[in-house]
């Protein structure tokens, strides 16, 4: 395994700035990476459960990509996104990159009734 290097800034998935990207070269083949970030087991070695908002995948594509929740264990309870990201590299192993996203708060906040919004004075 080697350090964590900057991501290629042409990678348009990878330039939002809110976002915190590691990537790694493994030696091993990215089949048994993926086993090891989706096999729960495994994955509970390093992700454990109590970490993650649910303990099944949000989305995944097979053997590339897999998106889990995760949710911080004290008040204010923020969630993020966290996806890893696996492909071959040039030296036979595997490019493992883990990037998190902040979830959006707005929309975890419940509404007041009354805004006194343009849309709800239309409403009226």
């Amino acid at each position: 395994m080697s350090d964590a290097v900057k991501p290629d800034p042409s990678d348009a998935d990878l330039a939002l700035k809110t976002d915190l990207v590691l990537e790694y070269e493994f030696d091993a083949p990215p089949a048994k990476v993926w086993r090891a970030v989706t096999i729960p087991a495994l994955r509970e070695r390093w992700l454990p459960d109590c970490d993650l908002a649910g303990a099944e995948p949000e989305s995944a594509i097979p053997g590339q990509e897999v998106r889990y929740r995760l949710r911080d264990s004290e008040p204010p309870f923020r969630e993020s996104h966290v996806i890893f990201r696996i492909e071959p590299n040039e030296d036979g192993g595997t490019r493992f990159r883990i990037i998190q996203q902040a979830c959006e708060i707005r929309m975890k906040l419940p509404q007041p009734a009354n805004s006194n919004s343009c849309l709800m004075r239309a409403a009226a």
